[in-house]
C-alpha cells in the first residue's frame, strides 16, 4: 500500500479508527531523517549496547545461536531515548504528539520500557517476523497504546516490509486461533480469510506509520544488499498507568507536554 503524499488530521483519525494503522507521508523531514541515520551508523559501527540481536528471538531465518554464522546480527537497538538528543527530539516531536493525542484522545506519553527501540533489518541473516499484536507483550489498565514507526529508508516488500490486517484491532479471537507464544496459526482454516486480507505497508524516508497495539501485523526477511532502518516509539495516555510489577512499569513513561 503506497502512501499518499498528503493527509489531513481528519482523515488520519478516520482510517487509523477503520484499519488500525494509518500512513502519514513526509511526517519527518529530508534533512531530520539523514540526522537520525548518521546517528543510527554511529551506534552500529561498531556496535553500542544494549541491542536484541537475531539469535535471541528464534524467529523464522534468524541464526540458531550467537556462536553460528550471522549470529552478531543486531535486530534493534534499545533505549533510543537514551541514545541521543535526535532520536528523544522525534519522540516528543509536536507534529508526533498532536497525531498521537488525537488517536488516543487525550495527553500523552512516551513508554520507556516498550519499543523505544531503532529496529535494524541487515540482509542475509535477518527474520521474517509472524502475525502478532503488541499488545500480547504489554501490561496497561487499557489496551490503547500506539506506535509511531519512522522510515529511514525505502521500506517495500523486498526488505521486509511492515505487513497489517485492516480492522484487526476491533478483533475478538478465540484462544485456539492463537498458538503458545500468541501468534496466529496459518494452519487453521479459520485464520485464512483474515491473513488473505494483508496490506503492505510500503514507506518512503521520513513517512511514518501509526499503529494501534492490537493490530496485528508481521514483516519478511530483508532480500536486499542494504540494511533497512527504522525508529519506532510506543505512546499511552497519561491516565492509561502500566500495572504494577510487570514490564511496562519498569521504566517511567515521558510525558509529551512539559
Amino acid at each position: 500500500m503506497a502512501a499518499q503524499r498528503s493527509i489531513t488530521t481528519e482523515l488520519v483519525h478516520q482510517r487509523f479508527a477503520r484499519d488500525g494503522f494509518v500512513v502519514v507521508p513526509a511526517l519527518a523531514s529530508p534533512a531530520r531523517v539523514a540526522a537520525l541515520c548518521a546517528l543510527v551508523e554511529t551506534h552500529l559501527a561498531p556496535l553500542i549496547g544494549p541491542a536484541e540481536f537475531e539469535a535471541d528471538i528464534h524467529y523464522p531465518g534468524a541464526p540458531a545461536s550467537r556462536e553460528a554464522i550471522g549470529g552478531e546480527t543486531p535486530r534493534r537497538l534499545l533505549s533510543a531515548l537514551a541514545r541521543g538528543d535526535d532520536f528523544r527530539a522525534w519522540a516528543l516531536d509536536d507534529k508526533v504528539r498532536a497525531h498521537v493525542e488525537t488517536l488516543l484522545g487525550g495527553q500523552a506519553c512516551v513508554a520507556q520500557g516498550h519499543h523505544n527501540c531503532v529496529m535494524t533489518k541487515f540482509p542475509g541473516h535477518s527474520s521474517a517476523t509472524l502475525w502478532h499484536q503488541d499488545i500480547r507483550y504489554w501490561s496497561f489498565d487499557r489496551p490503547e497504546l500506539v506506535s509511531v514507526w519512522l522510515a529511514l529508508g525505502e521500506e517495500g516488500h523486498e526488505n521486509g516490509a511492515l505487513r497489517m490486517l485492516p480492522g484487526s484491532h476491533r478483533l475478538e479471537l478465540d484462544r485456539g486461533r492463537l498458538d503458545a507464544e500468541l501468534f496466529l496459526r496459518p494452519e487453521i482454516d479459520a485464520n485464512d480469510a483474515l491473513i488473505d486480507s494483508a496490506v503492505s505497508v510500503q514507506l518512503a524516508p521520513g513517512d511514518a506509520v501509526f499503529f494501534d497495539a492490537r493490530t496485528f501485523h508481521a514483516a519478511g526477511r530483508n532480500e536486499t544488499d542494504a540494511v533497512k532502518l527504522s525508529l519506532v516509539f510506543t505512546y499511552h495516555r497519561d491516565d492509561n498507568h502500566p500495572i504494577p510489577g510487570t514490564r511496562s512499569a519498569n521504566y517511567p513513561s515521558l510525558p509529551l507536554h512539559r
